[in-house]
């Protein structure tokens, strides 16, 4: 059963049309730059690539230029758009909402919108492009929303409160939701099929290490604890991003600096993190060439951030009272082997102890366990795949509303 993911952001649409069934992927592509010049790429499964520089004015004409090319002759994969049986939406925040994913409806599309104050970046976007999906491939394609906050519903309210009085919390919905949520629970799973036992029996520390970072402390499957907050900002510093940092400062530098909150908003979330201290990029690779060479700026950012990583490890373990295993998952937490090192080095409070053979190999593409025979604690590193987690949720929703269906006696 083919299904169409999309993960749409401010300014792009990245997207895979997946079989859901037997988990193959067919076709994967992206547009880029969207409302400025534009670029629209698409690789296949059995090799073909397309890349070409295009105006793309808006989602909704991305999404035209999508549906052409998985159905062009010379590039597609599927001779018709009704191929595709159902479309699955990564979108951002669920809140406490939409607590799993689910099929989206006039009502659900309502809701999501209505959530948009607590999103500004990321809501109004996925609203948009479920719109012009309906438009593009009919509403009777089923769409289905997964959400970022949906794992994290399990954490308690001891871990989701913040400080402020209770009633700011009844009355805005502030406390902490959480992101990256359908990572950490691919890779989960696929870290306990790694290790071969079960999921229900483990204590794992999830860290997905990319331009976006959070650890999440994942205990028998569910999610107790993890790093983000009300919004992706909080946590460990990332790549534009500052991460946690003592509140005071936010209305000390409003004040000295004559800052509006949009223009706050955009020093936290686009200047700071790696590249604000660096000066470099926000992009680790960039940013360990010019520690190399000499960059002690680009040295300090690096630093920074595996300290962050290292202490938060170790406070999801207390979160849990203990950890079987330390997953570490994303574009710097899947390829950069160095950096992992540098994270484990300094656990030997829980008896972790790297393989360098195995750690330097687990790169490319490749998964695995990287920890020595000797270790008290397992390391694994895990391809994460949010997509196919979103068209396995999507395929589950659908089968399940056609046995629903069916036990009403209707067709």
């Amino acid at each position: 059963m083919k299904i169409l993911v999309i993960n749409a952001g401010s300014s792009s649409l990245k997207y895979q049309l997946i079989d859901a069934v037997d988990e193959h992927l067919i076709a994967r592509g992206n547009c880029q730059r969207i409302g400025i010049d534009g670029l629209i790429s698409q690789a296949t499964s059995d090799g073909r690539k397309f890349k070409s520089n295009a105006k793309i004015a808006s989602h909704k004409e991305a999404l035209s230029m999508v549906s052409s090319l998985l159905t062009d002759k010379k590039y597609g994969v599927i001779e018709s758009l009704s191929e595709i049986k159902a479309v699955g939406h990564r979108v951002v925040q669920g809140a406490e909402k939409f607590k799993q994913s689910v099929i989206i409806d006039d009502k659900v599309l309502q809701e999501i919108d209505s959530l948009s104050p607590i999103a500004p970046l990321h809501n109004p976007v996925h609203v948009g492009v479920i719109k012009a999906c309906q438009e593009t491939f009919g509403r009777k394609i089923p769409q289905v929303a997964v959400f970022d906050t949906s794992f994290h519903h399990t954490i308690p309210e001891k871990a989701y409160i913040y400080g402020f009085p209770y009633e700011i919390y009844e009355k805005y919905n502030i406390r902490k939701y959480g992101f990256h949520g359908t990572s950490h629970k691919y890779v989960s799973g696929k870290a306990a099929k790694i290790l071969g036992l079960p999921l229900k029996t483990l204590k794992l520390v999830s860290c997905h290490l990319g331009s976006g970072v959070s650890i999440c402390a994942i205990d028998g499957g569910k999610s107790v604890d993890t790093t983000m907050g009300f919004t992706p900002l909080d946590g460990i510093l990332m790549g534009t991003r500052s991460g946690s940092v003592d509140p005071s400062c936010v209305t000390f530098l409003m004040e000295k600096m004559g800052l509006g909150p949009s223009e706050m908003f955009n020093l936290m979330n686009k200047k700071s993190g790696l590249l604000g201290i660096s000066g470099v990029s926000s992009d680790y690779r960039d940013l360990k060439a010019a520690a190399t060479s000499g960059n002690k700026r680009a040295r300090l950012a690096i630093d920074i951030m595996s300290y962050q990583v290292r202490k938060q490890i170790a406070s999801c373990a207390a979160a849990m009272d203990g950890v079987d295993a330390i997953v570490f998952t994303g574009g710097i937490g899947e390829n950069q082997s160095g950096f992992r090192k540098s994270v484990c080095d300094n656990l030997k409070i829980f008896g972790v102890r790297i393989d360098d053979s195995l750690n330097d190999g687990m790169i490319q593409g490749n998964e695995g366990i990287i920890s020595s025979c000797d270790s008290k604690t397992a390391i694994c590193v895990v391809l994460t795949d949010e997509e196919l987690m979103i068209a396995k949720d999507a395929l589950r929703l659908i089968q399940g509303k056609k046995c629903n269906k069916n036990s009403k006696g209707e067709d």
